[in-house]
């Protein structure tokens, strides 16, 4: 895992330096917050374009579908967020493993309340018709 990290850095820490140098050779010499606040910006907004149109898209069959995009996104942002702080102050090992278990458990648990909600569908279904066929 903090291999997998350190990469990432390494090829985030690639982009802002070539950003700062081109910055530079167009002649406007951005600082690092002001390149952070242009990049995070744009980057940030055509993210929410994409992502609402795809959400209201979604919307028209599932609300469903959007709790659990945004929750398993949650779910990630945590995931790694714990990870990362087990490396930092060493209170844990920080494995990868350890990332991909808490989510294989988030879908184990999932699975589990989506299985009740297809029985409980199911039989108010039952009931409903044996309503319907008794009147």
């Amino acid at each position: 895992m903090k291999e997998i990290i350190l990469f990432l850095a390494q090829i985030v820490d690639f982009f802002h330096d070539a950003l700062m140098a081109m910055s530079q050779a167009f002649g406007l010499n951005m600082t690092d917050k002001e390149l952070h606040f242009w990049i995070i910006g744009i980057l940030g907004i055509i993210s929410f374009l994409c992502i609402d149109r795809l959400f209201h898209a979604v919307s028209q069959y599932s609300i469903t579908v959007l709790s659990f995009i945004y929750t398993f996104t949650m779910v990630l942002v945590f995931v790694f967020a714990l990870e990362i702080q087990q490396g930092v102050t060493g209170s844990g090992n920080m494995e990868f493993d350890d990332a991909a278990i808490g989510i294989v458990g988030f879908f184990a648990f999932l699975g589990v309340y989506t299985l009740i909600r297809l029985i409980a569908f199911g039989l108010k279904k039952w009931i409903n018709r044996r309503k319907s066929i008794s009147s």
